[in-house]
């Protein structure tokens, strides 16, 4: 379904009962047949909102795949342990799980029920669901599956915890710095020039910064915004900008290694899981390409699959994309030669986990005193000008 809308409806079964619940459909016409086919006729239909952003977080999908696996192992049946989870969950756009349901009653195999919502569902949950069909293990590959995604989002979670910190600690720099300048400093400039009195040079450089602060500032900071802004909503309709800015993430110092970490954690996990449950490689390539957001990865994971295809090893692949190290491209070649290509990968992905996390960890450590100096010059330097002319006002008093 391309958009999703919550609707509340009220009908009468084949029994003459009143039932009630709620679907999640496109228009009126699609609650309808829904309704028809499950012997209700239509009384009450009300539009309630549309689905809300957070509904369908990685967090909701790991839970629930969690639960799930969970209720299989006690030897619940898997239409069954779909009902007791959409009874239970608290948001109601979750009443896909009925859905799912629904069609998992009427013999449809649940990765074909799944592949029903495409914009909830990607593919590596199919493709690893498909492989717990085949094989009967259905449970331990929900289980895997939400274990491999939790362990993602924590990661990911670590490091834009890590990038964000600086950000923050200079934002804050900045408005504390052009509070004083645009609204403190004024007020002693025009105490100082009643003096009229010789200033300290480091006063006067203060003074004359945040003249260009009241005077200018504020039209260089309404010019910033607009570019900015206007840079944010052309860089959604200009993929091409995606890619650069993506490209210019990994030349940054501090950030590339962390971004990179995460994102061939990423890559290896999910290549991984889908190798240790018998997904054949070129399936999960397509899957790691349909889990990834970043354009730059998902146009060097197409490129790789299609010189997979053409019958290049895998290690030969990533040699060529310049976007793996040397050691990764060995690792892979002795898996593919060895026929341990699942282990190396699950080698990979854990050294890349390790490493990502201890990174974001030594940032953070090391960036908090360098924050903080930077901090406390910005506002001791304001601090000392405002008050070393008072000082000296009082020496020379002092002195006459």
């Amino acid at each position: 379904m391309a958009k999703f809308v919550l609707w509340r409806w009220k009908a009468v079964d084949q029994h003459g009962q009143m039932q009630q619940g709620a679907l999640l459909a496109d228009d009126v016409a699609s609650v309808s047949e829904q309704l028809l086919n499950a012997n209700l006729q239509l009384l009450q239909l009300r539009k309630t909102s549309s689905v809300r952003s957070g509904c369908w977080h990685i967090q909701q999908k790991i839970q629930v795949f969690r639960q799930l696996a969970t209720l299989l192992q006690a030897g619940i049946s898997l239409s069954d342990g779909l009902l007791l989870i959409a009874q239970q969950h608290p948001f109601d756009e979750w009443m896909l799980l009925k859905d799912l349901e629904q069609r998992v009653s009427n013999g449809i195999p649940f990765s074909s029920a799944l592949q029903q919502w495409p914009g909830v569902f990607p593919a590596l949950f199919i493709a690893l669901i498909h492989i717990g069909e085949l094989t009967g293990k259905l449970d331990e590959c929900c289980k895997r599956l939400a274990d491999q995604q939790e362990k993602l989002y924590r990661l990911r979670k670590k490091v834009m915890k890590a990038l964000r910190y600086p950000l923050f600690i200079m934002v804050v720099a900045l408005v504390v710095t052009v509070g004083m300048m645009g609204f403190v400093l004024p007020e002693f400039a025009n105490i100082y020039r009643s003096f009229n009195a010789p200033l300290p040079a480091i006063t006067l450089a203060v003074m004359a910064v945040s003249h260009w602060v009241t005077t200018q500032g504020v039209w260089w900071f309404l010019a910033g915004s607009v570019l900015v802004s206007s840079g944010y909503f052309l860089r959604k309709k200009k993929p091409h900008w995606q890619e650069y800015e993506q490209k210019l993430l990994l030349r940054i110092p501090l950030v590339a290694p962390l971004w990179r970490g995460q994102i061939l954690s990423q890559i290896y996990t999910t290549l991984s899981l889908a190798q240790q449950a018998g997904i054949p490689l070129l399936q999960g390539l397509e899957a790691v390409e349909n889990t990834l957001t970043q354009l730059m990865w998902k146009k060097i994971i197409s490129q790789i699959s299609v010189k997979v295809t053409e019958g290049i090893p895998l290690w030969h692949a990533l040699s060529q994309s310049g976007c793996f190290t040397s050691l990764c491209c060995q690792l892979v070649r002795i898996g593919e030669e060895s026929g341990a290509l699942d282990l190396m990968l699950e080698k990979l992905a854990t050294w890349h986990h390790s490493h990502t996390e201890e990174l974001a960890d030594n940032l953070a450590a090391a960036l908090e005193p360098i924050m903080m100096l930077v901090v406390g010059v910005i506002i001791g330097t304001l601090v000392i000008a405002m008050y070393l002319p008072i000082f000296q006002l009082g020496d020379a008093m002092s002195a006459g």
